[in-house]
């Protein structure tokens, strides 16, 4: 027989980690989850020519224009 248990959220400790969202690897819940995402900080640009690329490093981004001087 097969036991199963919900994962109890690593920052507050006070909800439980729905399944599916601990198959996927997260140990959040959704609320802290949503808090941790928001602090950090991207940026989505357009490559030329193809796809669309996140950028989370600044300095990587301004690398995307060869004519900037600064």
């Amino acid at each position: 027989m097969t036991h199963y248990h919900q994962l109890i959220c690593t920052e507050c400790y006070a909800e439980r980690v729905p399944p599916n969202r601990a198959r996927l690897g997260y140990k959040t819940c959704m609320n802290c989850g949503e808090s941790i995402a928001r602090q950090k900080k991207h940026t989505v640009a357009p490559m030329n020519k193809s796809n669309y690329m996140l950028f989370t490093d600044p300095t990587m981004l301004k690398q995307l224009n060869p004519k900037r001087t600064t």
